[in-house]
């Protein structure tokens, strides 16, 4: 009996020590998994979400990229260095200017003029820009093109010179991207293994998400709605890649209407009109934000049959396009053999 009792007491006492170290396992587990912040606001009239691996709420952090941002390419805020060289009382620049505009130039030429962040005053005097609409008419178009061209403004050490005092630059087409970079590049500084920063829809990103799995991001159908309210998934992309940056562009919600017809926000400026191509909207996918976002406005300014050749010119990039179909009054998609790899149809 007591002998009985004895092993009983030894299978009691194991399997308390098993459900102990069961126990201590699962809290280490746990423990060694990251824990992400979230952080979310509103900053240049758009929403913004971050996700990072790190306890620490970084938020006065972000804020302040945010602000040395706009304090040098933000075209709306008076005091910017952009600001001062569009009104030619500077040429001084500092690195993210240098930085943006060889990025832009670069797209620039390999799309043969038809990207151009030198459009600003095209882009002002049709209504989307930070000036004032003009009364255009075919004279007013050939006088603004006369000091429009990435060619009539060079860089030179740290300085912006331009051929003519009345040309302008507008970052508006590829900084927005170029800021999530940023905020990317802090949490970084700040040891973030992984993260997902996403500023009015151009996204910077990183490793995995809090699942472990790569992060996942929604490709909208292209439906006109100059609210920003509709946003019925198109496709589902997957960034199974160490890191890089998502953005899309698209003419379907940044429009006008005036007198009837529908004006769209992207400017052709080598004609100084507004195009429209059969190009609803382009996703890129690129090794940096930046990058995605000066290419998606360029592939809006051609057709879907040069996009192609286009792309290859930039190592690292895939492409996605949402072309207008008239036969069947819906959309179809044209994209890149690596990008069709990573996409996948939303559920239902």
């Amino acid at each position: 009996m007591q002998s009985k009792l004895s092993r009983l007491a030894l299978l009691a006492l194991a399997g308390a020590a098993l459900i102990y170290f069961c126990r201590s396992y699962l809290l280490q587990q746990r423990a060694a998994e990251p824990t992400y912040t979230q952080i979310q606001g509103e900053i240049f009239h758009t929403f913004y979400q971050i996700k990072y691996d790190l306890p620490t709420d970084y938020s006065a952090s972000v804020d302040s990229t945010f602000d040395a941002f706009s304090h040098s390419l933000n075209p709306f805020d008076s005091t910017s260095l952009i600001t001062a060289i569009n009104r030619s009382t500077s040429t001084e620049t500092d690195s993210m200017i240098r930085h943006v505009w060889r990025t832009a130039t670069e797209i620039s030429q390999k799309s043969g003029g038809s990207y151009d962040v030198t459009c600003s005053p095209l882009i002002n005097a049709w209504g989307f820009g930070y000036d004032k609409e003009m009364k255009l008419d075919p004279q007013v178009i050939d006088s603004l093109l006369s000091f429009v061209g990435y060619q009539r403004i060079r860089l030179e050490g740290t300085q912006m010179l331009k051929d003519d005092p009345r040309s302008s630059i507008n970052f508006s087409s590829i900084s927005k991207g170029y800021c999530s970079d940023l905020v990317g590049e802090m949490l970084t500084s700040k040891g973030a293994q992984n993260y997902m920063v996403e500023l009015g829809g151009e996204i910077a990103f990183r490793g995995t998400n809090p699942e472990g799995k790569p992060w996942r991001i929604g490709i909208n159908k292209p439906i006109e709605d100059s609210t920003g309210v509709v946003s019925d998934l198109q496709l589902i992309l997957t960034l199974d890649r160490p890191a890089g940056g998502v953005a899309t562009s698209g003419n379907y919600r940044n429009y006008k209407v005036v007198d009837g017809r529908k004006r769209v926000h992207t400017i052709d400026p080598r004609t100084g009109y507004p195009i429209q191509t059969e190009v609803l909207s382009a996703t890129i996918l690129a090794p940096s934000c930046m990058m995605a976002d000066g290419l998606a406005t360029a592939c809006m300014t051609m057709p879907a049959s040069e996009v192609p050749a286009f792309i290859k010119r930039f190592p690292g990039v895939e492409y996605l396009l949402i072309l207008g179909d008239e036969q069947k009054g819906g959309f179809r998609t044209q994209m890149s053999d690596g990008m069709r790899r990573l996409v996948s149809e939303p559920q239902s």
